[in-house]
């Protein structure tokens, strides 16, 4: 899969997928490659208020992102769903993330994730999911 930083435009990397490239795919895809930080569907919506995009059409570019795995998908701690770019997570999966409890931002840290631990024989590992979780400096101090 091309990275973010690909000579592939936003419309071959969508057109990569199989899916049809729409303006509301690209600028969506666009959105989330630019981002800092995984955006939830309000952030998306707040971003694209110039040039909105109905809630409905953007859950459907959101989901057939993701299926197209152009875009990841993870809930926070109060249950909201916040998406990147699949690009994205090869940027962010070297460090540490901090979520806040408060507002539901993420912020990434100058650390490294601990090394997994050794498994027992026969096992297998597929995944590893490390974060920290607690408040924001605006939280605690708003």
């Amino acid at each position: 899969m091309p990275t973010a930083k690909s000579t592939l435009s936003t419309s071959d990397l969508i057109r990569a997928t199989g899916v049809k490239v729409t303006p509301a795919r690209m600028r969506v895809l666009e959105l989330l490659n630019g981002a800092g930080r995984p955006l939830s569907h309000s952030d998306i919506e707040s971003a694209l208020v110039a040039r909105p995009i109905d809630r409905v059409t953007l859950y459907r570019v959101l989901d057939s992102l993701v299926a197209s795995a152009l875009a990841l998908k993870a809930v926070d701690t109060r249950g909201v769903y916040h998406y990147s770019a699949a690009a994205a997570h090869h940027r962010h999966s070297n460090h540490v993330h901090f979520h806040c409890t408060g507002c539901g931002g993420s912020f990434c840290l100058d650390a490294k994730p601990p090394s997994a631990p050794k498994l027992p024989r026969g096992f297998q590992l597929s995944a590893i999911a490390f974060e920290l979780r607690g408040k924001c400096k605006s939280c605690i101090s708003g």
